[in-house]
């Protein structure tokens, strides 16, 4: 059983709109996840994106109101000959004009049934958008997060190491001293044992 022109239009139509809300809903998801890009370049790489969504969804929208328009031309001029062949305008005439209108119609909802694809692409190409700069932003929180943790880690070893510097300045000092003390003992039983009446 063939569907209607009309009913068809009226799906390819909310098609249309199930498409271009869900667009303008990732594409509002990625300007907000622009907005909150901690780097700069970042930031503008997504507004660049988000820019060419936008414009992407204008064209879209424009084709739609073209096509929109186009139908509603058809129906006034079918409505137009309807009314100038009404009477005693012959079969024949009023049958090209409705074949005429089946044709418009057709071509109309096939070109509606390409907006409606290409927007489905779009929603697509949108949502793995999002999907990618998520990953890509989980990525770079836990760089972030190890950067973080190494940073500790380097500052950890740094107060090791300039501890173990003041530790081994210490035992210098004191082998020094330790030294010292033993030299002066030797000196000492020395002068003693050699000179002891000094």
């Amino acid at each position: 059983m063939a569907v209607a022109p009309d009913v068809l239009v009226r799906i390819c139509a909310q098609e249309i709109i199930k498409y271009d809300l869900e667009i303008k809903a990732l594409v509002q998801d990625l300007e907000q996840m622009a907005k909150e890009q901690d780097k700069e370049s970042d930031k503008q790489t997504l507004l660049a994106e988000v820019e060419n969504h936008r414009k992407q969804m204008l064209s879209n929208q424009t084709a739609w109101r073209k096509a929109n328009l186009a139908c509603k031309l058809a129906i006034d001029n079918y409505e137009k000959d309807e009314l100038l062949h009404s009477g005693d305008s012959s079969i024949r005439q009023r049958k090209m004009t409705k074949e005429g209108l089946v044709q418009t119609a057709s071509s109309i909802t096939e070109s509606l049934m390409s907006i409606s694809r290409m927007m489905s692409q779009q929603v697509q190409q949108s949502e793995e958008s999002v999907q990618t700069l998520a990953t890509s932003s989980r990525t770079v929180q836990e760089t972030n997060e190890e950067f973080k943790n190494m940073t500790g880690t380097i500052q950890l070893g740094r107060k090791l190491i300039t501890k173990y510097n003041r530790r081994e300045l210490t035992d210098k000092l004191l082998i020094f001293l330790a030294l010292a003390l033993f030299l002066a003992t030797v000196v000492y039983i020395l002068k003693k044992r050699l000179f002891p009446f000094l």
